[in-house]
């Protein structure tokens, strides 16, 4: 009897010792804190890795058919920039020929105008005639005079241009040019021949002369001449010769521009 009461005190004793140890570790894992523990993330299961992987590989061929397109997109604006930049240059080509053209036209232009002008200056300049008798009126025997005499014809009968001077008897060059005159005398009979010389810048050119003992008597010359502008010719009476006129103008002097030169 003895012994069923120890055995049954020991197992008593055994049992409030793994009680209370057991009551200690729970008390020991109430204390420590949430922080202090170190509990593992959950993982993703490979099911959800093929779902992200699937996800991602749509997206790459997403951006790959997009990159294709803004590539041949790019291709195409570079074929057209290129279509651009050649027509470009022949918009460059075209516009420098017809600079060029518009160039040489205002060339042209210019050269036509100035032949225009020149054409205006010479029509101008080339109205250049006269024609005059010595005497205005009245008849009368000129000479004879003891020096040559320069003759000065004062019927003026027409001066297109002006560059005879019935008060010098001078007619002046306007132009460079080829010019042609013409003199005529008339002489009465007597004693005293008649002599006429005409003259450029003081150089005797080209001369006509009758002497006629009784009646009348005549004579007439003509020469073409290359004149510098401000020439003067004129016509003069040799010494101790005479020359007639009258109402009639047998005694006259012509002259008048052919070309400018």
């Amino acid at each position: 009897m003895e012994r069923v009461s120890v055995l049954c005190l020991s197992l008593l004793l055994c049992s409030l010792s793994g009680a209370e140890l057991q009551d200690n570790e729970i008390i020991e894992q109430r204390e420590v804190s949430p922080e202090s523990v170190n509990v593992p993330e959950p993982q993703p299961c490979p099911s959800d890795l093929h779902a992200v992987l699937r996800e991602m590989s749509v997206k790459l061929a997403e951006n790959r058919l997009m990159i294709q397109q803004l590539q041949t997109l790019n291709q195409e604006q570079n074929a057209k920039l290129a279509k651009y930049e050649v027509r470009i240059e022949e918009l460059q080509t075209l516009n420098q020929a017809q600079a060029s053209e518009l160039k040489s036209l205002k060339t042209r232009t210019n050269v036509t105008e100035n032949q225009v002008e020149s054409l205006r200056r010479d029509r101008a300049v080339g109205q250049v005639a006269f024609s005059a008798s010595l005497l205005e009126s009245g008849a009368a025997t000129c000479g004879p005079f003891n020096a040559h005499t320069t003759l000065v014809f004062k019927h003026v009968v027409s001066n297109i241009g002006k560059a005879y001077s019935p008060h010098t008897g001078f007619f002046t060059a306007p132009v460079r040019g080829a010019y042609h005159f013409e003199f005529y005398i008339l002489v009465l009979g007597g004693s005293d021949a008649s002599r006429v010389g005409l003259v450029k810048n003081g150089e005797h050119i080209f001369n006509a002369g009758e002497h006629q003992t009784n009646g009348f008597g005549n004579a007439a010359n003509g020469v073409t001449l290359l004149l510098e502008a401000g020439d003067v010719v004129f016509l003069r009476l040799w010494q101790n010769n005479v020359i007639y006129d009258d109402q009639i103008h047998y005694s006259s002097f012509s002259g008048h521009l052919l070309f400018p030169m």
